[in-house]
């Protein structure tokens, strides 16, 4: 009598996106953001020259909480640039010189959900615009970790859950009051975070009233087991597109 085999197939681990042209949409890149956020800085416009002349694609705030301080993100598609060329940069000056918030430090990936129609766009494109959109200076990054209940419910009731937090979302950035960066996090965060979000626009009340809508959500409300630290800050550098 043969055994029962145990072989599993390879898990798929590729990002997958709705029908395109009548094909699927798969695609094994993504793109990741660090946000590393110091203080110390002894001038913002010597620190984002640096940046620019490095040729980091990313952003430098300026810290709302911290009045010699600054928020850094940097973005790319591979990890080993983060702890390469970057890691390089930041251990010289002025970076040297500052002094490193670990507290707020975020690293994620941008994912995808299984619909978008342009999968390319929404794990590249979209979240670079956002980013680095000159007219959303004002910006609010903090990480999240979901209750564990919330991943055994059905799918439908998920879905429903989902809809009711993207719905608010839309409505924020169709009237240009907050756009948001999703990424996530599971493994690469050091408080054991799920995912991370990024809130960008023109002014920062908004920022802060979609904070306050969402609250109200069945997934705030019921599923989120913690939010933050939350880095508040302005934009004084954001490279081109």
């Amino acid at each position: 009598m043969e055994r029962p085999s145990h072989a599993q197939t390879a898990p798929d681990i590729t990002e997958r996106g709705g029908p395109r042209d009548g094909q699927p949409q798969r695609m094994d890149r993504r793109l990741f953001m660090q946000l590393l956020v110091y203080g110390d800085c002894p001038d913002t416009l010597s620190t984002a020259q640096v940046l620019e002349q490095a040729g980091v694609q990313g952003a430098m705030y300026e810290d709302l909480h911290d009045p010699a301080g600054i928020g850094v993100l940097i973005m790319h598609e591979q990890p080993d640039y983060f702890v390469t060329r970057i890691r390089k940069l930041l251990s010289e000056e002025p970076f040297a010189s500052m002094t490193l918030k670990p507290r707020y430090t975020l690293f994620g990936r941008t994912y995808s959900m299984g619909y978008e129609p342009d999968l390319e766009d929404a794990l590249f494109g979209r979240p670079r615009r956002t980013a680095l959109n000159p007219q959303w200076p004002w910006t609010v990054w903090y990480p999240l970790r979901r209750c564990g209940s919330f991943m055994t419910l059905a799918e439908e009731v998920k879905r429903d859950i989902l809809m009711e937090h993207g719905a608010i979302g839309r409505a924020f950035g169709e009237a240009n009051f907050a756009h948001d960066i999703r990424l996530a996090c599971h493994g690469l965060d050091t408080n054991d975070n799920d995912f991370i979000v990024g809130l960008v626009g023109p002014e920062l009340y908004p920022l802060s009233a979609i904070v306050q809508t969402m609250r109200r959500t069945k997934q705030t409300s019921q599923y989120i087991e913690h939010m933050g630290p939350f880095f508040i800050g302005r934009a004084a550098w954001q490279s081109r597109l």
